[in-house]
C-alpha cells in the first residue's frame, strides 16, 4: 500500500465515525480525502506541504515539545514555524520514569516510526526509551514502559469532545487534534529529532 493510500483509508475510516465528524465541524470525509492524497504526494516528494489555512510549509528539521505550555513546535533552520495544542500523560509534571506512570517523557529522542492504522488517528513512534532511560529504570527496578507516540484523537472516544480539548488524558504520549496530527503526520520524516522540556 503506498503511502498516499494509507493516510486517506485512515482518513475515510475517521470520517465514519460521528463523533469525528463533530470534531472536524464539516464533511470530514470529502475535506480530508483531498487534503490526506494531495498531502502525502507532496510528502513523498520532499515538496513544501499545504497547509489546512492555505500557506506552504516546508519540511521540519526537528519538533520541539513544550509541556509546560502544552505546545508543540515544528522547527526548521533553528526556528519555529507552526504551533499545535497537545494533550500530555495524565500525569503531566516530570520526566517518565517508569511504566505505568502516566507522564510524558522529557529529552531527546528521534521520531523513528510510523503506524497509519492505529487506534488513534495516525501515531509517529517517539524513541522513548533511550539508554540512559532504561539504565535509570533497571537501576530501580522497575520497568521503563515504551510506546510513546504522538497520535490524534481515539478512533473509538470514550470521553466526550470537550474532554479531549481540555485535558491532558494520555497514557504519556502526546496528543493533538485530527487536523493538526494529519499536518505533523506529513511534515515530519523519518528520524526527525524532538526535543521534549519540561
Amino acid at each position: 500500500m503506498t503511502a498516499t493510500a494509507a493516510v486517506t483509508g485512515v482518513a475515510a475510516r475517521a470520517a465514519r465515525h460521528s463523533y469525528n465528524l463533530h470534531m472536524f465541524n464539516g464533511n470530514l470525509t470529502a475535506r480530508f480525502r483531498r487534503r490526506a492524497a494531495r498531502f502525502a504526494l507532496a510528502a513523498l516528494a520532499l515538496a513544501p506541504v499545504a497547509s489546512a489555512h492555505g500557506e506552504m510549509l516546508p519540511p521540519a528539521d526537528a519538533v520541539l515539545v513544550v509541556k509546560s505550555e502544552h505546545r508543540l513546535y515544528l522547527i526548521r533552520e533553528g526556528q519555529p514555524y507552526k504551533s499545535y495544542r497537545v494533550a500530555l500523560g495524565l500525569n503531566p509534571s516530570g520526566h517518565k520514569e517508569r511504566e505505568g506512570d502516566y507522564r510524558t517523557p522529557e529529552g531527546q529522542y528521534r521520531l523513528d516510526a510510523r503506524n497509519p492504522s492505529s487506534d488513534f488517528f495516525l501515531s509517529i513512534h517517539v524513541s522513548y526509551p533511550n539508554e540512559r532511560d532504561v539504565e535509570y529504570a533497571h537501576r530501580n527496578h522497575w520497568k521503563p514502559g515504551g510506546s510513546i507516540m504522538i497520535h490524534g484523537l481515539p478512533n473509538v472516544p470514550r470521553k466526550s469532545p470537550s474532554y479531549y480539548h481540555s485535558a491532558d488524558w494520555t497514557d504519556g504520549c502526546i496528543a493533538l487534534s485530527n487536523d493538526d496530527m494529519l499536518e505533523v503526520w506529513l511534515l515530519t520524516r523519518a528520524n526527525t529529532p524532538i526535543e521534549i522540556r519540561p
